[in-house]
């Protein structure tokens, strides 16, 4: 299939700039250099309203009485900026700041799209909270620490059936609530609509006139690992000039306004900043997917799917396996899904070659071409969009090189080179947390990230660089022997497609590593045992037993070494706990967390006490 062309695209960024001092400390950075871009993010707002007052920004499907999809209802640029003027004025009535801001609870919707909007015309920040903190966990520590790190002066939240019980756990009684639907006792009450209908004074073009690069105009909080999130400041500034990076190393985005089927979460900076940001900067659309790359939810974004045709789709590892899988008896989808699709692009987690592979087959049978599967590297603190691709031929692992206006540094960290940040993009720091803040920056003011990473050529640097792991990931045997965690949870994934979702790895100053594995909900046709069966049943049925038992025998098979040869593998019946931090809400394992909570499973699987632990044969 190599010999397939690609459909048309362009890649903004393919050289770079390297230097490098007597310590062997690498700087590079793109040999473009960053355009101008716009002081806010409002100021594209604003163009677009003028330019295309009709056009749809964003689209979400309603819901009937029953709670089930229907139509889709439409938002204009033009309505778009009406609203938040409305809503701004509201704002700057209750005296809102950034020591009092706003914080969101609800999923991606069309009144959380336009508060935000509302937040940034009036100059008050804000934070979208993961509705996972408020909806599945338990105790209710991260949204507690949220909003005790914060302080909001208002809280959104869409309906009072689904955040009542949250909101009474966490949000003290002297701040007020802003509901879509309902009310909740005890607290000062008002309605979206009330927000949406205020009237507008020139005090909105005054604030708004304050603002500038400089404003804090959210906060975004990290996922967590063994401790507790941190808020992330995020200004114009970082936002405006991250935009401007990906439009030019994503030269697409210059030549047709995007449109995006998109479920990614606004509190993420995959979903809230880079494609939030991405339909309003360059005019685009988006209409948002009540789907989620989950087993139960994913016949919503097929159905979105068979019915919208993106420029762009973006979407995270496990996303595009269901996709993928899909794509081979839907004729409808792979139709509407690839008729003017230009380009994919995954984040989050490595995506399977066996993956990418099926979607090239699908892509050749339907269209007779290949769409390029991009891919890069960033963060939270990055704005996130900081190395991208340089070239549809990219593989696995392949991250690219620095978006024009940053620049890199790679520092040799005992066996693991890790890559550090510097430009507009990056954050100024964690909201009233200015010892974590001081850590994270090193002498000359770059960020440190914590990524591994290395060329893919060092004769050729211009084809950039690749993932090689996170470093706080990475252990040693009892034997002194370096694991690299990274690339070999890539390879049993790989190994193991399309039944595992993802790996952890063990062994630290144990004498072997071993395997921990979340598998896929496909795992249950494997086993070949109804739905009532419990996921620990279908894990120990034989067929289910024998396949593993073949993934570890072909792993040993090419094993070269101790530091790569998995010597035991656990299934996992327990998923991965949000509460513990153990995954995020866009399905990212966090090796760490899993590891600290799951430590009597990580000691029986090294001493052999636990049952249906696989050894190579």
């Amino acid at each position: 299939m190599s010999d397939v062309k690609f459909r048309d695209i362009k890649f903004g960024v393919t050289r770079v700039v390297l230097k490098e001092d007597d310590q062997g400390t690498q700087y590079v950075k793109a040999e473009v250099p960053l355009e101008p871009f716009a002081n806010r993010l409002i100021d594209r707002l604003i163009y677009w309203a003028q330019k295309t007052p009709n056009k749809t920004l964003f689209a979400r499907r309603a819901k009937n009485a029953d709670g089930a999809l229907t139509d889709w209802r439409h938002v204009t640029f033009s309505q778009a900026q009406e609203a938040a003027r409305h809503i701004a004025q509201g704002l700057i009535n209750r005296g809102l700041s950034a020591e009092r801001p706003v914080l969101i609870l609800s999923e991606n919707d069309l009144e959380h799209a336009l508060l935000a909007l509302g937040c940034m015309t009036a100059g008050i920040p804000f934070c979208s909270a993961s509705p996972a903190y408020s909806t599945i966990s338990q105790d209710f520590d991260k949204l507690r620490h949220i909003i005790k790190t914060l302080t909001p002066g208002l809280v959104f939240a869409a309906s009072k059936d689904i955040f009542e019980k949250a909101i009474t756990r966490t949000v003290p009684l002297d701040v007020e609530l802003v509901l879509t639907t309902g009310s909740i006792l005890g607290y000062k009450n008002s309605s979206f609509n009330e927000l949406l209908t205020t009237p507008i004074t020139q005090e909105v073009d005054q604030h708004y006139q304050a603002t500038g690069p400089q404003t804090v105009v959210k906060f975004l909080f990290t996922s967590g690992s063994t401790k507790l999130p941190k808020a992330v400041i995020n200004t114009n500034l970082m936002w405006c000039s991250n935009q401007q990076q990906m439009r030019q190393s994503m030269p697409l985005l210059n030549d047709h306004s995007p449109v995006l089927v998109d479920w990614l979460p606004w509190n993420h900076t995959f979903g809230g900043n880079h494609n939030f940001g991405l339909v309003i900067y360059n005019g685009g659309t988006m209409y948002i997917d009540d789907g989620k790359p989950t087993s139960s939810l994913i016949g919503e974004t097929i159905r979105n799917l068979r019915e919208l045709s993106p420029t762009v789709y973006f979407n995270v590892p496990t996303g595009f396996e269901l996709i993928a899988n899909a794509m081979k008896s839907d004729p409808l989808l792979r139709q509407s899904l690839l008729s003017k699709v230009r380009m994919f692009f995954y984040a989050g987690a490595s995506l399977a070659q066996p993956i990418w592979d099926s979607l090239y087959e699908s892509q050749v049978k339907e269209i007779g071409e290949r769409i390029a599967m991009t891919t890069g590297l960033g963060m939270t603190e990055s704005g996130p969009f900081a190395l991208f691709v340089t070239s549809p031929h990219a593989k696995t692992a392949d991250i690219g090189v620095p978006a024009p206006g940053m620049e890199i540094k790679l520092i040799k960290d005992a066996d693991k080179i890790e890559i550090r940040y510097k430009g507009p993009n990056v954050t100024p720091g964690y909201w009233r947390d200015p010892q974590e803040t001081e850590k994270h920056f090193d002498a000359e003011g770059f960020f440190s990230t914590g990524d591994a990473v290395k060329w893919i050529d060092e004769n050729n640097i211009h084809l950039g660089l690749k993932f090689d792991g996170r470093i706080a990931e990475d252990f040693k045997l009892a034997t002194g022997t370096f694991v690299s965690v990274g690339p070999l949870r890539a390879k049993i994934i790989a190994a193991g497609a399309p039944y595992i979702q993802d790996v952890v790895i063990t062994g630290l100053d144990q004498k072997e590593v071993g395997a921990m594995v979340f598998t896929t909900p496909v795992i249950r046709v494997l086993g070949e045992l109804d739905h009532q069966s419990s996921l620990a049943e279908v894990l120990a049925t034989k067929k289910v037993m024998d396949y593993f038992q073949g993934v570890l025998n072909d792993l040993a098979a090419h094993a070269t070494g101790s530091a790569n040869r998995i010597s035991r593998l656990l299934l996992l019946s327990d998923p991965p706990s949000i509460d513990k931090g153990e995954i995020t809400d866009k399905g990212s394992i966090n090796q760490r967390a899993v590891l600290k909570h799951r430590d009597p499973l990580v000691q029986g699987l090294h001493k052999d006490t636990l049952q249906n632990i696989l050894k190579p044969q």
